[in-house]
């Protein structure tokens, strides 16, 4: 299974829309917040939840490099 790339960009340009951390980047939420969602019975449906589930498992697996690497592309893919 090949991660679809624009999902992994948008962890680094989209923000979280509600909640305690809203306007945060996706890509910098706290692991303790996404294990809260877990323990609430999961993540949201759709594209949110796809992006959340996978923050959390870059962050659960110590693969925080991903995110670092995608802030670097993000930041110069021309896309504001």
């Amino acid at each position: 299974m090949v991660p679809d790339k624009e999902i992994l960009l948008s962890l680094v340009r989209d923000k979280m829309p509600f909640g305690k951390y809203q306007g945060t980047l996706l890509a910098d939420l706290p692991v303790s917040y996404l294990e809260w969602f877990q323990r609430k019975g999961g993540f949201p449906a759709g594209r949110l939840g796809m992006q959340l589930a996978t923050v959390y498992e870059i962050k659960q697996n110590g693969l925080q490099e991903i995110i670092i690497e995608l802030k670097k592309h993000g930041k110069t893919s021309g896309r504001p």
